[in-house]
């Protein structure tokens, strides 16, 4: 399958990366990674990266803006995105070609060629793998983004999925002299007001009967604390890990269309389930959905809550 890849990129002149919304730091990574490697192994091809905006990755690069008709003869490939639905720019659909390449639990095969592996802790590994194997070209630039996207979705090699490959590509990126300070210091370093709006949710969080720990934040509110979405909705779920009896967490937040992302958690029991019931998706221990209203993240919250009753009897027996 790598070849079937390396052959459509060498059969189009013009290729556009996409990505899912709402960017994390493997989305951005390894679509920004790409990007420079397959521009400086195919110098006399137009290669754009297309999607939102995020400001916490703009260290990285930023997103180019492509003429609609470019995409009519284009080969896109779309990057960590399980389902078309979390594809960022819809245009994708006008290309001529479609690859999909991913490391998430498959929702729908929407690409000429679906390439997804879930053994892979991150997108970034995936295309640091792929592109390694076909020997294209890596620099400094491509180095660092893909090296973010590793850490971004390992949480720092501390997640389940982390293994000596992990580390023999990681080991492979920082031949490059890129800053390990620099990267560090942009993904973790934290302003004080944001400490502080941790430290809140921190004592803000609930639990369910069984130990579900959770958020519900409506958009009023965390409008209110002057960040944005993503650092609600995806930068605090994490402030209900790592604490004694709680195996599965999830955070509620409501976006500007009334609608609820529902980022959710585990260090312990599969709870991709739950969000492909609710048309979401991810990896085992971490998925991801986007739920209708609260009232459809109460039903949510009591799907989770039942997978910890089970755990709990079963403890019992």
């Amino acid at each position: 399958m790598y070849q079937q890849i390396h052959e459509y990129i060498l059969s189009h002149q013009v290729i556009i990366i996409h990505r899912h919304i709402n960017p994390d730091g493997d989305a951005i990574g390894s679509q920004l990674g790409l990007k420079e490697i397959l521009k400086i192994t195919f110098p006399d091809k137009l290669i754009f990266a297309v999607g939102d905006a995020s400001s916490k990755y703009e260290f990285l690069g930023k997103m180019d803006d492509v003429p609609k008709d470019l995409f009519f003869n284009a080969l896109v490939i779309v990057l960590d995105s399980s389902d078309t639905k979390l594809i960022s720019d819809e245009r994708y659909q006008l290309a001529k070609t479609i690859i999909k390449i991913d490391h998430h639990v498959p929702v729908t095969n929407y690409g000429h060629i679906n390439l997804v592996d879930t053994n892979e802790i991150s997108c970034a590994s995936l295309i640091a793998k792929i592109t390694q194997k076909l020997k294209y070209q890596w620099n400094k630039e491509a180095a660092r983004a893909l090296f973010v996207g590793i850490v971004s979705d390992s949480n720092r090699f501390y997640y389940n999925g982390v293994n000596s490959q992990t580390f023999h590509i990681a080991s492979l990126l920082t031949k490059f002299p890129f800053s390990l300070d620099e990267v560090y210091e942009k993904m973790y370093l934290q302003p004080l007001k944001f400490a502080r709006l941790r430290a809140s949710f921190v004592l803000k969080f609930q639990l369910t009967h069984h130990n579900v720990a959770y958020h519900m934040t409506p958009m009023s509110e965390w409008k209110n604390y002057g960040v944005d979405l993503q650092t609600i909705s995806r930068g605090m779920v994490n402030t209900m890990s790592g604490i004694e009896g709680i195996y599965i967490w999830v955070n509620f937040t409501e976006d500007d269309d009334k609608k609820v992302i529902a980022e959710i958690r585990s260090n312990r029991f599969n709870i991709n389930v739950v969000a492909q019931k609710y048309g979401g998706g991810g990896h085992p221990f971490a998925s991801g959905a986007y739920l209708n209203s609260f009232e459809e993240a109460a039903q949510m919250l009591q799907d989770l809550d039942q997978i910890m009753e089970g755990k709990n009897e079963s403890k019992k027996g």
